[in-house]
């Protein structure tokens, strides 16, 4: 068995629930709406290594401000994490930053932690002050709810324990998003769960969403914050619903050592394949969702190159609502590829959907009309762009090193619909 295989073999998907040493819990403060929960709380007793990528929106939310604040006070370590839905905490001045700075000082208090060790993150409606004569009482109720699997526990805590935290961090998703893998390391297993919401405003560059990944390894924060970016730019950065990034963006990271050292590289595929499982729930949760979009591109010069022809074919208008529509206006893919700034040769392109032919040598090719059609109405649509020609490729000795998952990227996406339309129509009213 080649390495690969047993590295991949290693990582398993899991029950969902936090790995050892952590808890949450939530609350219902009435941020937005009345008698649902809207506050979640993580909790590390032994306290974790920590690390987070933050949006790079101009109007970063003061939350973000804040925990940037607290993770460089600490030099990475955390105790704590809360989080609201309903009110973003953005665009708020002063008064938003003191907001947040009370919040993270309720959940130290109430847990006997550094307030620098708290950190904090808000989604929901951006220019709107959290209602904090509602929240502040109820943060040490879900203190109180908190119920700690300790490092020395060796049977499996409730399977659903990540739900409750997943729904609680909900503002448009129609579902909560959740992934665990578990890893076979030196006889020991490690757990490494996460946890994400996300329908609308998701776009590259943090993909617009918040998202907690949680492992019981020991792992140094240097290395921790490697594998999280690793993990966020095959994952996250490889999404978009609409085009938008917003003010709140973030995934954070923990690794409290509970479960003893583990092999980086095992520990790096089990983060990615959580977060790669995170972003195609975000995706097919999108506002308006009908079906998705997934654009794989091969054969450019570099893979900076074919995610660029990726991303502008996955996030082009035309091309997802043709998706919506289930019309196959192929057309309209090979002109977003001719426009997204990537040199190539307009005869080398070839075009598949599904796994049928439709464009190659500069001109159409003839295919089943019906099962052309058929492959543009599926709930996952699959198109594959190549720009280099096979026996280019693998032709001649000259390229017989050609490596292509050097010069190829994929980007996921999905339709844009009339119900998406009406949900943004409506956002605040």
């Amino acid at each position: 068995m080649s390495i690969a295989a047993t590295l991949e073999s290693s990582v398993q998907v899991a029950s969902l629930h936090w790995p050892r040493g952590y808890s949450s819990a939530v609350g219902a403060a009435a941020i937005k709406k009345a008698g649902r929960d809207d506050l979640a709380l993580l909790y590390i007793p032994e306290g974790a290594v920590a690390a987070a990528i933050f949006t790079r929106n101009i109007f970063a939310a003061a939350p973000i401000e804040l925990s940037r604040r607290h993770l460089k006070i600490s030099r990475g370590h955390a105790s704590a994490l809360l989080l609201n839905s309903g009110c973003a905490n953005a665009a708020t001045g002063p008064r938003g930053l003191a907001n947040a700075q009370e919040c993270v000082d309720i959940v130290a208090l109430a847990l006997g932690c550094a307030v620098e060790s708290v950190l904090v993150n808000s989604t929901g409606v951006i220019g709107v002050q959290l209602p904090m004569e509602r929240i502040a009482p109820e943060i040490p109720h879900v203190v109180q709810r908190l119920a700690v699997a300790t490092p020395l526990e060796v049977t499996e805590r409730d399977p659903e324990a990540l739900e409750p935290f997943a729904r609680a961090i909900m503002t448009t998703d129609t579902t909560p998003k959740m992934s665990s893998r578990t890893i076979v390391c030196h006889g020991r297993t490690i757990r490494v769960s996460g946890v994400a919401k996300g329908a609308g405003m998701i776009r590259p560059d943090m993909a617009t969403m918040i998202s907690v990944i949680a492992t019981d390894a020991a792992v140094d924060a240097p290395t921790l914050d490697r594998i999280l970016r690793h993990a966020a730019d095959a994952s996250f950065h490889r999404i978009s619903i609409d085009g938008d990034t917003s003010t709140n963006d973030s995934v954070f990271a923990f690794a409290n050592g509970a479960a003893g050292m583990c092999d980086e590289t095992l520990l790096a595929q089990a983060f990615r394949e959580v977060a790669c499982d995170l972003a195609r729930r975000i995706v097919c949760d999108g506002e308006g969702f009908e079906r998705s979009l997934r654009v794989r591109v091969c054969g450019a010069a570099t893979r900076a190159d074919a995610l660029q022809v990726a991303q502008t074919v996955a996030m082009s208008l035309l091309v997802r609502t043709a998706i919506t529509g289930g019309d196959p206006n192929w057309g309209r893919i090979i002109a977003a590829a001719g426009r997204a700034g990537v040199p190539f040769h307009a005869n080398d392109l070839q075009l598949r959907v599904g796994d049928i032919l439709i464009f190659a040598d500069g001109e159409p090719v003839v295919a089943d009309k019906a099962a052309v059609r058929a492959a543009f109405n599926g709930h996952h649509v699959e198109i594959a762009i190549s720009l280099r020609r096979a026996s280019d490729a693998h032709g001649d000795s000259a390229t017989e090193s050609y490596d292509a998952s050097l010069t190829s990227d994929e980007f996921l996406s999905c339709g844009l619909t009339t119900e998406y339309v009406r949900i943004n129509a409506d956002y605040t009213t």
